[in-house]
């Protein structure tokens, strides 16, 4: 140590840059794991739990296989692809390369799923085990008024009722409808204004609102049947939509996606409603629903894309195509 005048003690210049350089790397090192963290969240929750299971199959079978899944090269990929050909569907196997791409990615290294290696495998998959996807059913007023008539009186059943309805009328999609909060709802004697925060066409945050009107009858209005399971349930803040546990007490904990799902069957098979083989019966009905009644009863492309939040067109007029097969067929031309 140095002594610059009585009583005062400096520390030497070598130990001064040695707490320099010691601070500039803890501060690297805090900047590097806030970067990850960021582009962590750069993906919704239910798609990084979807990866993140995807990349724990892919490890264990590189694992048994005596490859290394970092860097993978494209032999081991499309042995791994081979390896589930006509066990998962066309979307799962896109879903298993775009995990493993995303490891490759954070750690910074190279990766190509356009490989000619991998994209002539998942061609040469499709054409021996291609099957057609089966689509979401689309639930429209019809099917609905059939599912809330079952909701009942009690606290599930004037939460269901309003989950269903609501997410029919706002075109939701599951973490939307389980995702809204007391504080994003705003009602008007004209109906209601809901806040999305973010959605799936919507990663970054900035926020849309949406707008339901009130609607012609009492037991299919979105609007009062909101209004009074947030009466019942006493819901000032947090959640909207809660869990309830089996003696009918509400809790504060948020529904999960699944919940939407096992309300939407359970309801689906106490109206006994069914839905055709080709088809399966799944949440995403309730935004096909909408899409397909609102073009039948002549909404225009825009009116439905700015309500649904599409921002392909070509996506939101393959429920359009759907609905108007049959209405729309140039089969009513011909002289039959």
């Amino acid at each position: 140590m140095n002594e610059e005048a009585e009583g005062t003690i400096v520390p030497a210049a070598g130990t001064a840059t040695a707490n320099a350089n010691a601070n500039a790397n803890a501060n690297a090192f805090a900047a590097v794991a806030a970067a990850r963290a960021y582009a962590a969240d750069a993906l919704a929750p239910a798609t990084l739990r979807a990866y993140a299971a995807d990349w724990r199959h892919f490890s264990g079978w590189c694992a048994e296989a005596g490859c290394a899944p970092l860097p993978a090269p494209p032999t081991a990929v499309v042995a791994y692809l081979a390896s589930l050909a006509g066990l998962y569907s066309r979307a799962a196997l896109d879903r298993r390369l775009a995990a493993i791409g995303q490891q490759h990615r954070l750690r910074g290294l190279a990766w190509a799923a356009g490989d000619p290696a991998i994209r002539t495998t998942l061609q040469g998959i499709a054409r021996q085990h291609g099957s057609r996807r089966r689509q979401a059913a689309a639930l429209t007023s019809t099917e609905l008024k059939k599912l809330v008539a079952v909701c009942g009186g009690d606290t599930t059943g004037l939460r269901d009722r309003a989950l269903l309805l609501v997410g029919f009328a706002g075109a939701l999609r599951r973490s939307e409808l389980v995702g809204i909060d007391r504080e994003h709802l705003r009602f008007t004697e004209a109906g209601l204004r809901i806040l999305l925060p973010s959605s799936k066409t919507d990663q970054e945050g900035k926020g849309v609102e949406l707008g339901l009107g009130r609607g012609k009858r009492r037991e299919t209005c979105p609007v009062r049947a909101l209004e009074a399971w947030l009466e019942a349930s006493s819901c000032q803040y947090g959640p909207v939509f809660r869990k309830i546990d089996r003696w009918g007490t509400i809790e504060h904990a948020r529904l999960g996606g699944d919940a939407v799902r096992d309300i939407l069957r359970r309801r689906a098979a106490e109206a006994k409603l069914t839905v055709h083989g080709s088809e399966r019966l799944s949440p995403h009905g309730l935004r096909a629903g909408f899409v397909t009644e609102a073009y039948l009863a002549g909404a225009r492309d825009e009116q439905v894309m700015d309500h649904t939040r599409h921002r392909d067109l070509k996506t939101m007029r393959g429920y359009v195509r759907r609905a108007k097969l049959v209405t729309d067929s140039a089969t009513k031309l011909l002289d039959l």
